[in-house]
């Protein structure tokens, strides 16, 4: 499942509103191991573009 995500993230990272919309439906599909390496990927591949949106999403999941 995890490579599923990270394949559909990236098909949409072009649009920051479908981004964050799929990010957050992968945290609900995930398990936390899971969750914290999609983290680990998603701030490597994206941070440049999207720190904003990690930081709200994985934030709040991973305090938990």
């Amino acid at each position: 499942m995890l490579e599923y995500v990270k394949l559909i993230l990236d098909k949409v990272s072009f649009d920051s509103s479908l981004f964050e919309k799929e990010l957050r439906k992968s945290v609900r599909m995930l398990v936390r191991t899971e969750l914290e390496t999609l983290r680990d990927w998603c701030y490597q591949r994206f941070s440049g573009t999207y720190y904003s949106i990690l930081d709200r999403i994985f934030g709040k999941v991973l305090a938990a």
